[in-house]
């Protein structure tokens, strides 16, 4: 298993380094990367009394599996299910940054946290990856009481490409009932330069985006959270990094459009590489005070 997710984990990387060089061939509109190097972010350790169940099937393909991490006494627990990112082409529900430091930090304060694996591309494009988290969460809700949770404290989770995938939900619930999963009570999403994928198909973009959505406009607005937010939905979170050039504009403009339709939203703003955001939330800091006072509102 851990030499499984290191290859994906290095699979990551040099994918992120091929989207940084290409964007260096674009000129003016790109990125401007004149950020800080990341920084060296630890692992926390699994808090002592976490039980663990790994594996948990949502359907017949190898990918369609959970893992839950719950307090040792959990008794009608709020849940967080929780995406992993990765260009909707890799990652792992247990890769390095994703679930430490969040299971050490909510687990002991009496959360449960779910972490889903899905179908990627080549072989599954994102709309039927947001059908598989779907799935999963409506499992997981079914399950729910098994761990000590409460099947309607759920919340929705997702950095970078799972971001993108959890406000597609959001924005479409649609998808998500006719998977079998019920209401959840709001969303975290993390760093999501895609949220109008429409607007960034429309642009100069990176490569992957091609992979993921094609060149069909239809295809663009199927798979687009702002395109399809018409109605007022649960609570968003965004949090976005302040040195990339997409991230912020976009959540504002999903979290504007979610208001004027009478929803409630929040973005925050982090001077934060996109790698950090996702490692260093549940490290002690005011943004992960704030993503933890969202969640409290909404439980």
């Amino acid at each position: 298993m851990n030499r499984h997710i290191n290859t994906l984990w290095i699979g990551a990387c040099l994918l992120l380094l091929a989207g940084h060089v290409a964007a260096q061939s674009h000129g003016s509109w790109t990125e401007r990367r004149r950020e800080r190097p990341t920084a060296l972010v630890t692992e926390a350790p699994l808090p002592a009394g976490t039980r663990v169940v790994r594996d948990v099937r949502y359907g017949n393909d190898p990918r369609q599996q959970f893992d839950v991490y719950a307090p040792e006494r959990a008794h009608d627990a709020p849940v967080i299910l929780l995406v992993h990112g990765g260009a909707w082409r890799i990652g792992d529900k247990a890769a390095p940054g994703v679930v430490a430091n969040k299971v050490a930090y909510w687990v002991p304060r009496g959360a449960i946290v779910i972490s889903v694996n899905y179908r990627m591309l080549p072989d599954t494009p994102p709309l039927e990856q947001a059908r598989d988290l779907a799935r999963a969460l409506g499992m997981a809700q079914r399950r729910a009481r098994e761990w000590g949770g409460d099947p309607d404290r759920f919340a929705l989770m997702g950095h970078s490409a799972g971001a993108h995938l959890v406000t597609l939900l959001t924005a479409r619930p649609s998808l998500a009932h006719e998977q079998g999963a019920r209401d959840w009570r709001g969303t975290v999403s993390l760093d999501s330069a895609c949220l109008d994928v429409v607007r960034t198909m429309r642009g100069p973009h990176l490569p992957l985006y091609d992979q993921a959505f094609g060149a069909n406009p239809a295809d663009w607005f199927a798979a687009s959270p702002y395109q399809h937010l018409s109605a007022a939905a649960v609570p968003v979170m965004a949090v976005c990094s302040s040195r990339r050039r997409d991230s912020c504009p976009q959540a504002h403009a999903f979290a504007d459009k979610l208001q004027s339709l009478g929803g409630r939203s929040l973005v925050r703003e982090e001077d934060l590489s996109h790698e950090e955001i996702n490692k260093t939330l549940g490290q002690p800091s005011a943004y992960t005070a704030a993503v933890d006072a969202f969640l409290r509102s909404i439980w």
